[in-house]
């Protein structure tokens, strides 16, 4: 059975405590650079998840990704163009 994912983003003040994320989910990736880390659990446990990870003193923050909140499907351009291309020539004849 599939569970529908949905990534958190913590920003952290320190990155030594990245090691203790992984159990609250899957650590996807850590910016050493920006120092934040990409979590994926599960969507019904984000709440929860979020408000655990925001009482930590290394956290500063935690962002949910609306991510599975976006359209992803969109219309192909090519057939777009085409239609237009059709419209104008039976115009010009």
């Amino acid at each position: 059975m599939e569970n529908d994912r949905q990534a958190v983003v913590v920003w952290l003040n320190h990155l030594k405590q990245v090691r203790s994320l992984k159990r609250f989910g899957n650590v996807h990736y850590v910016s050493r650079k920006l120092k934040y880390a990409v979590l994926y659990c599960d969507m019904c446990d984000i709440e929860e998840v979020s408000a655990k990870l925001s009482r930590f003193n290394y956290v500063k923050r935690v962002e949910p990704s609306f991510r599975p909140f976006l359209k992803t499907e969109y219309e192909s351009k090519k057939e777009t163009i085409h239609d237009h291309r059709s419209e104008d020539v039976q115009i010009t004849i």
